[in-house]
């Protein structure tokens, strides 16, 4: 399977299976457009035929140049994973390695597209976590874990500074058993930034390896969808509090994150607005709605988005100072094949613990009870479900496995899938094409700060 596609001016081939990205003239564009494998020696009448003004002989040497990264193996390669025992038959049973610790189920915020519906998570029930659960949930990520010697714990909610002192006792407690248990923890915490003040601003940078903060942009579009429990405005609440942490996180890791909708389509104004105050980590993404939601993103809606996401590179590409999370690729496919193959991970890799301690697949299935994993109180864990989880990928989802994406996207979100389409192996349309489209953007963006396609 080959994609080809033009972006920012430049005309790109990817070989689906190898991973290979060429970035090309016109001529072998155009040429490799009609290509079907296996490939003749020499270029058929046919296929030259409608090429003006190009000449038999520059035709051939296009056809060589085509026949020769075939040869190498980097086009028209076939799909050596799919009959591979480490695809077909996934590990069932992976080890959990990233914990997102819900220490929150209360908001002070009412942000009218939450998926957590402002906090409590559709339960009527706003709570925090106590400190001894959440000694349990770390407890419970060491175990399960096995071998592996790194552990993520995202700090979550709700609003998780709500319970900062939960959060500050659980990191004093990971820390203390790291040595013993051969374990090294690394934190981040998401935020909407209401609460941060000197104190919590210090104690985030020393002991946050990351941090997610959350803005949608522009004034008068973060204000409509994110007021604060009493209707106001949060931009100019957050908006100091968030500079001043950025200010002295030095080389740490942090993104301000937000959400756009259909409601405000023109997110690369957004992504703009956010660089401009001097914000150099930027994550801009799509809400995720039923088709009722008002501001759920539409089939109808996809010209213009991916119009805008197409503005947005060629804004990135002058401003190579801004580092857009989803315009984030790996052209060498770095990730090792299981990640290629099934993604996050979430509900075998990956799970969410909430603050009265059950466990759920990721923070987006909570309060889900066909999802529910099992309970830190009890001991419980559906080994089944989780199974269930761990065997999804690009293979045993249907839609995927003739999508050119899909090694990029591994599956897309289970979540997202449940909620649109009522399965988790049932990849969200909307969703797929905006992550497409990102990628063709990105990898774009890539070649041209290479230098391939200078």
């Amino acid at each position: 399977m080959v994609h080809t596609f033009q972006a920012l001016g430049v005309r790109i081939a990817v070989d689906v299976n190898s991973g290979a990205v060429h970035v090309l003239d016109e001529l072998t564009f155009r040429l490799l457009e009609r290509v079907e494998p296996p490939m003749a020696e020499h270029c058929p009448l046919e296929l030259a035929a409608g090429l003006p003004p190009y000449s038999p002989e520059d035709v051939e040497e296009a056809w060589q140049e085509l026949r020769a990264l075939a040869s190498e193996g980097l086009l028209f390669e076939e799909d050596d994973y799919i009959d591979r025992d480490k695809a077909a038959g996934m590990q069932q049973q992976a080890l959990v390695k990233a914990l997102c610790l819900h220490v929150s189920h209360d908001c002070n915020l009412r942000c009218q597209y939450c998926f957590a519906s402002t906090g409590d998570f559709g339960t009527g029930r706003r709570m925090t976590m106590d400190a001894e659960t959440a000694r349990k949930a770390i407890d419970f990520v060491v175990e399960k874990s096995g071998h592996r010697r790194n552990i993520e714990v995202d700090f979550f909610g709700g609003e998780p500074l709500m319970a900062m002192d939960t959060v500050r006792q659980t990191v004093e407690y990971a820390r203390s058993i790291e040595d013993a248990k051969g374990k090294r923890f690394r934190f981040t915490i998401t935020t909407n930034g209401v609460l941060l003040d000197d104190e919590n601003i210090d104690y985030i940078n020393r002991e946050m390896s990351n941090a997610v903060l959350s803005l949608d942009g522009r004034p008068e579009v973060n204000d409509e969808l994110r007021p604060t429990v009493n209707g106001k405005g949060s931009y100019q609440v957050v908006l100091p509090k968030f500079q001043k942490l950025v200010a002295g996180r030095g080389d740490k890791d942090y993104y301000l994150r937000g959400t756009f909708t259909r409601l405000h389509p023109d997110f690369a104004e957004d992504v703009k607005h956010i660089a401009s105050l001097g914000f150099k980590h930027v994550s801009v993404e799509p809400v995720v709605g039923k088709e009722s939601d008002p501001y759920a993103l539409r089939e109808e809606d996809l010209p213009a988005l991916e119009a805008e996401y197409e503005k947005l590179a060629a804004y990135l590409r002058d401003h190579p100072e801004t580092n857009f999370f989803h315009f984030n690729v790996d052209l060498s496919q770095g990730p090792c094949v299981i990640k290629r193959l099934r993604g996050c991970g979430a509900g075998c890799e990956y799970v969410a613990v909430t603050p009265d301690g059950d466990i759920y697949p990721c923070h987006q299935f909570v309060g889900q009870e066909d999802y529910k994993l099992g309970s830190l109180h009890d001991g419980s864990f559906d080994q089944a479900l989780s199974s269930r989880f761990a065997a999804l990928n690009i293979y045993t989802r249907p839609a995927c496995r003739d999508c050119w994406a899909r090694f990029y996207c591994s599956g897309g979100c289970s979540a997202s899938n449940l909620l649109v389409n009522g399965d988790i192996a049932v990849p969200h349309t909307v969703g797929c094409a905006l992550e497409r489209k990102r990628l063709e953007c990105a990898i774009a963006l890539r070649a041209i700060s290479s230098g391939l396609a200078g």
